[in-house]
C-alpha cells in the first residue's frame, strides 16, 4: 500500500456509459482500493445510466444544430464546468487534477492554473483528428487550439499506446512529461471462477468452434469476413458469437440470411459489464479483426487475461502488447485475405491456439496490464508533481 494518499479531484465529460466509463470506473476503483480519496467533476446525468446508453441531448444536438453552432455551445460548456469545478475544489482542496481529455474541454487546465495545483491528463485519442475524420470539424481553429493548449499545459501527459504518445510529442509536449499507460483489466472481475453454462445452452454452443467478438461493433472491423469464411466452411462447427451491438449489427445479420447460415451467427446485444467474462469465456478464437491506429483496445486485454487465441492486426499499437506467433496471430491489414487466411489456421490448429492463448495469459501478467498497476503508476507521479506545487 501506499503510504501518501492524495486527494484527486477526477475530471471529465463523458456523458455516455460505454467503453469509455469502464476505463474511468475501473481506474477509480483502483485509485480508491490504493487509499486514495476521489471527488469526482463529472456530467451529473452520468452515474444515473445503465451500461451502454449514451447522451441523447448530445446526438440530438449534433443531429439538429449546424456543426460550428454545435461546437460552440460544445466550448461553451467549458465555461459551466469551470463554474462547477470552483466550488468543488475550494471545499475539497483536492492535491492534484486528474482529466480525461477531451476537445473543447480547457476548463481543467484554467482551474490548475487558479489554483495553482498540477494536472495529469490521461488521452485515449487525438480527437481533432478523429473528429476531423469521421463527423467533420467547422470550427477547426478553435477545435485545433483547444487540443493544442490543453496537452502542453498539463503537467504530465498519459497516453495509452506510443503511437498516441508520438502524436503529442509532435504538437509539441516535452517526452519527459510523457507517460504511456495502456489499458487494462480488473482481475477480480475476470479473475474468478466462470461459469458459462448458460451461455453455451442458449446459444446451442456445445462442441461449436466459437469465434468471438466483444464490443460495439462498426463496419470496419471486417466481420463480413468472419461471416464469409464461416459459410465457405459449411461442413465445420464453426460459429460467430458477437457479444454486444453496433451499426454494423443489421448488415451482419442480412449476410448471415443470404448466405443461409444465420443459425451460426449469434449476437447477444449488449452485455452487463459483469456478464462479459462468461460470453468471453466460452471463446475458442478471439477476433480483432481491426483497430483504430493509436487506440488500446479494451477487449483485447479481456481476452489475454481469459488465455483465448487472438488474431489482431499488425499494427504498432497492437505490436506494444502482442508478437506475431508468440501470444497472438497478427495479419497484415493491407492484404484482403490475410485476415482470413490466418482465420483458418487458427481454426484448423487446436494445439496453436492452446499455445496462444497460454501466452497471451503470460504476457498480461508479465507487462502487469492491470488497473491496479495503472493507479499505482499514476500515484507514483502524483506525489511529486504535487510536491514541487505546494512548495
Amino acid at each position: 500500500m501506499i503510504t501518501h494518499k492524495m486527494k484527486i479531484l477526477y475530471h471529465h465529460r463523458i456523458a455516455s456509459k460505454d467503453g469509455q466509463y469502464v476505463h474511468i470506473e475501473e481506474l477509480i476503483t483502483a485509485l480508491k482500493a490504493l487509499g486514495h480519496e476521489i471527488i469526482m467533476a463529472e456530467p451529473e446525468a452520468t452515474e444515473q445510466k445503465g451500461f451502454g446508453a449514451s447522451s441523447n441531448s448530445v446526438k440530438l444536438m449534433r443531429t439538429l444544430l449546424p456543426g460550428f453552432l454545435h461546437e460552440f455551445i460544445e466550448f461553451s460548456y467549458a465555461l459551466f464546468d469551470f463554474a462547477k469545478l470552483v466550488p468543488l475544489i475550494l471545499k475539497h482542496k483536492p492535491d492534484v487534477i486528474y482529466e480525461r481529455y477531451n476537445l473543447f474541454f480547457p476548463s481543467g487546465i484554467w482551474a490548475k492554473k487558479l489554483f495553482k495545483l498540477p494536472l495529469l491528463l490521461e488521452v485515449n485519442a487525438p480527437l481533432f483528428e478523429e473528429r476531423k475524420k469521421h463527423d467533420g470539424i467547422q470550427l477547426d481553429w478553435l477545435a485545433k487550439w483547444s487540443e493544442t493548449y490543453v496537452w502542453k499545459q498539463a503537467d504530465h501527459v498519459l497516453p495509452v499506446t506510443r503511437v498516441l504518445a508520438e502524436k503529442i510529442i509532435a504538437a509539441g509536449v516535452p517526452e519527459h512529461r510523457i507517460t504511456i499507460i495502456p489499458n487494462g483489466i480488473n482481475q477480480q472481475r475476470f479473475g474468478r471462477a466462470i461459469d458459462s453454462t448458460d451461455v453455451i445452452e442458449r446459444y446451442q454452443l456445445k462442441n461449436k468452434l466459437v469465434l468471438g467478438f466483444t464490443g460495439f461493433v462498426r463496419d470496419w472491423h471486417r466481420l463480413d469476413k468472419v461471416v464469409q469464411a464461416i459459410a465457405d466452411n459449411q461442413g465445420r462447427n464453426w460459429h460467430l458469437l458477437l457479444v454486444g451491438d453496433g451499426p454494423a449489427r443489421d448488415a451482419i445479420e442480412q449476410q448471415a440470411a443470404s448466405l443461409g447460415i444465420s443459425d451460426r451467427v449469434s449476437i447477444t446485444g449488449i452485455v452487463d459489464r459483469d456478464e462479459v467474462a462468461r460470453y468471453v469465456a466460452v471463446f475458442d478464437i478471439a477476433l480483432q479483426p481491426d483497430v483504430v491506429a493509436y487506440a488500446s483496445p479494451l477487449k483485447l486485454f479481456e481476452y489475454m487475461v481469459l488465455g483465448k487465441a487472438i488474431i489482431a492486426p499488425d499494427r504498432a499499437n497492437i505490436r506494444e502488447i502482442l508478437t506475431h506467433r508468440s501470444d497472438a496471430l497478427l495479419f497484415n491489414p493491407n492484404e484482403e485475405q490475410a485476415f482470413t487466411e490466418q482465420l483458418r489456421e487458427l481454426c484448423f490448429d487446436e494445439n496453436l491456439r492452446q499455445r496462444l492463448g497460454l501466452a497471451a495469459a503470460q504476457t498480461l501478467d508479465e507487462k502487469k496490464l492491470y488497473w491496479q498497476e495503472n493507479a499505482k503508476r499514476i500515484g507514483n507521479l502524483i506525489g511529486p508533481l504535487a510536491a514541487s506545487k505546494s512548495h
